[in-house]
């Protein structure tokens, strides 16, 4: 049995892990991501305890469940099913875009260059090629994992679900339960953004989430990161209003001039930020555009591939 809540902090990228029990068929979702010294954060999947008796036991561990393949949450996947013998789940869309960024080392140069064509200086993108390649060997994801899908029941939990912050993102449910991984966050907003490869309207798709979520109407949230959200119907209404609040700022910064997500990521996230930052703001930026797009408050243009957007004429 695994209390509800424990959490395990790794020295970076932290991510709330909570293993849930009934009966005799545990889980845990998320990993955290595998680093430098942090092995010795893993000790409730790996460590054997000693019962008054002096026995030793490993703990029960029957399987793992990843909710999105971003590295707080994927990355010592392989880690802790190699610890614990327990097998690897995770949805089947999350899976094929872990295997795309995580196994693939060209993807840094992609997603420079992708950044590039949305405006984005190379003294911006330079360092995404150097970190992409320093970081990979730490994201130690299951390769092959067992492909589960949305509406799928594990361990008494069902799978729902919850595009936007990661497109094959899934979520847990279970009497009025909500295992949130990232879909929920407080006081913060989850990233919604648009990147390569990605689906087309991540924001569209993140609203859409976000309204079954009151439909579902959980009581009690545990996030990805973060406290329990008490009230986790009135933060998905919270979240939803602060997008089309955004999206109406962005609406409002298009002119007849065409501007790339770049230039565009300024009034909507301001202008001190780091390279780092800077980038998820334009990926942000980009998925406002996008809904615009769709909604017929933007057009967006593609030429000499350079892709801007300007107010519909």
């Amino acid at each position: 049995m695994c209390s509800c809540g424990a959490t395990r902090r790794a020295p970076r990228h932290t991510v709330r892990r909570r293993g849930r029990a009934r009966g005799r068929d545990p889980a845990r979702h998320d990993t955290a991501a595998d680093a430098a010294g942090s092995r010795p954060f893993l000790p409730a999947a790996g460590r054997r305890r000693v019962d008054a008796r002096g026995h030793r036991h490993r703990p029960a561990r029957r399987r793992i469940v990843v909710t999105h393949f971003h590295p707080d949450h994927v990355g010592a996947a392989a880690d802790l099913a190699e610890l614990t013998a327990a097998p690897v789940q995770q949805g089947g869309l999350d899976y094929a875009q872990c295997e795309l960024v995580w196994g693939n080392p060209n993807w840094p140069h992609r997603i420079a260059d992708w950044f590039g064509r949305h405006g984005v200086p190379e003294h911006v993108t330079s360092e995404l090629v150097e970190q992409g390649s320093l970081y990979r060997p730490f994201i130690r994801y299951q390769a092959d994992p067992e492909i589960v899908e949305a509406g799928d029941v594990v361990a008494g939990w069902e799978l729902v679900a919850a595009p936007g912050h990661a497109d094959g993102q899934l979520v847990l449910f279970r009497e009025g339960v909500l295992i949130a991984a990232d879909h929920l966050l407080d006081p913060i907003s989850p990233t919604v953004g648009l990147w390569p490869a990605s689906r087309p309207d991540p924001l569209g798709d993140y609203l859409d989430a976000l309204e079954r979520t009151v439909e579902l109407g959980p009581t009690r949230a545990f996030p990805g990161h973060g406290e329990p959200i008490h009230d986790p119907v009135g933060r998905a209404r919270a979240l939803v209003a602060h997008h089309h609040l955004r999206l109406d700022v962005a609406e409002r910064s298009l002119t007849a001039e065409p501007q790339t997500g770049y230039a565009l990521s300024y009034p909507l996230f301001g202008d001190d930020l780091k390279p780092a930052a800077r980038r998820f703001a334009v990926a942000e930026t980009l998925s406002h555009l996008e809904r615009l797009a769709r909604e017929g408050r933007a057009l967006r243009i593609e030429a000499d591939g350079v892709v801007t957007y300007t107010r519909p004429s």
